[in-house]
């Protein structure tokens, strides 16, 4: 399983909170209440940047390790995280979709119990022939 570490950078200033950024990765910002918070907003961060930019085609940047212009107070903390588990979470992820029947269908439909999730999905799978 892939796993990428990239250095984040937590800033603190008199303001609450504490913003984060990641040197190697532009863009990749994030935010939290406290530490606890906001290493748990970094991962995420990291995680969702990395998928879409997976998704987009677009390569990854090399780790450089070296982070420039920190001041008084601002920690950097590697970040991992395992990118093939974020994509299997949100390809897999369960979707509310609104379909249309005939009144007469829905009332038999239910009164034989059928699962309509469960019913459209299978359809859907041997209509586009994946295994079911």
């Amino acid at each position: 399983m892939r796993k990428f570490t990239y250095l984040a950078v937590f800033e603190t200033d008199e303001t609450p909170g504490i913003s984060i950024y990641f040197p190697d990765i532009p863009g990749c910002v994030s935010c939290g209440d406290n530490f606890d918070h906001a290493m748990q907003m970094a991962k995420e961060a990291l995680a969702l940047h990395i998928y879409g930019m997976e998704k987009d085609g677009e390569k990854l940047p090399e780790r450089t390790d070296k982070i420039f212009g920190i001041e008084a107070g601002d920690m950097v903390v590697p970040i991992s995280v395992y990118p093939d588990m974020v994509k299997d979470e949100i390809n897999n992820r369960r979707e509310k979709t609104t379909v249309t029947i005939p009144h007469w269908l829905k009332v038999a439909a239910e009164s034989e119990g059928l699962n309509y999730s469960r019913l459209l999905e299978t359809a859907i799978k041997e209509t586009l022939g994946f295994a079911v």
